[in-house]
C-alpha cells in the first residue's frame, strides 16, 4: 500500500452501507497514514448492512451539511443497495460528489455506489464498473461499463463488489499517492 501520510480522505455514507465496503477502505487508508473522515447526512453513528442483515455501526466524523471537498484529497463511496440509493436522492450528497469532480480530486465508488456518479452526471464517456445489477444504469448514463475488478479512468476508480476490495483499496491508494488532479 502506498504511503498516504498527510492526505485527507472523505468517505460519504449513510445507513445501509455495505459493511465491508466502508470498513475495509477506512482501515486500509488509515493504515497507509491518511486521515479519513466518515461524512454523512445522519449524525452520531450510521449502521451498516452485513450481507443479509443489519451490521455494525460506525461513527460519523463530519456532517454532510456544510461539508465540502476543501481540505480533502479524495472521496470514497461505499456501496450496498440502500446507502447509495438514499444518497443519490440527497441534493447535498450529489453536490458533494460533483464538487470533488470539479476540483479534480479522485472519487472511488464500489458496488452500487456508481449510482452517485450517474446522478452527479459523471458517468458519460467514462470507463466504469459496478455491481452487475446497475450495469444498465451506468450504460444508460453514457458510461463505458467493464466487467473488471477495478477500473480507473482519470481519477474515477470503480469496483464491482466486496470481492474486489483488495484491488479497489490498492488502486485508490495509488491514485491518491500519485496526486491525480485532472478529472474531465
Amino acid at each position: 500500500m502506498h504511503d498516504l501520510t498527510g492526505r485527507r480522505i472523505a468517505i460519504l455514507a449513510t445507513h445501509g452501507f455495505e459493511q465491508s465496503e466502508l470498513e475495509v477502505p477506512l482501515h486500509a487508508l488509515r493504515e497507509a497514514g491518511a486521515q479519513v473522515d466518515v461524512v454523512s447526512p445522519a449524525s452520531g453513528e450510521i449502521r451498516g448492512w452485513d450481507k443479509k442483515d443489519w451490521g455494525r455501526s460506525v461513527p460519523v466524523d463530519r456532517a454532510l451539511e456544510g461539508a465540502s471537498e476543501e481540505g480533502y484529497d479524495a472521496l470514497v463511496l461505499p456501496g450496498g443497495q440502500m446507502n447509495p440509493d438514499i444518497l443519490r436522492a440527497n441534493k447535498q450528497a450529489v453536490d458533494l460528489v460533483r464538487s470533488f469532480s470539479a476540483a479534480g480530486k479522485p472519487i472511488a465508488a464500489i458496488c452500487h455506489a456508481p449510482w452517485l456518479l450517474v446522478e452527479a452526471g459523471l458517468a458519460s464517456g467514462r470507463r466504469l464498473t459496478s455491481y452487475g445489477s446497475i450495469k444498465t444504469d451506468v450504460i444508460n448514463a453514457g458510461g463505458l461499463w467493464e466487467d473488471s475488478e477495478v477500473v480507473a479512468d482519470e481519477g474515477l476508480i470503480t469496483s464491482r463488489n466486496p470481492g474486489d476490495l483488495p484491488a479497489f483499496c490498492e488502486k485508490v491508494a495509488e491514485v491518491i499517492a500519485e496526486g491525480v488532479r485532472e478529472l474531465s
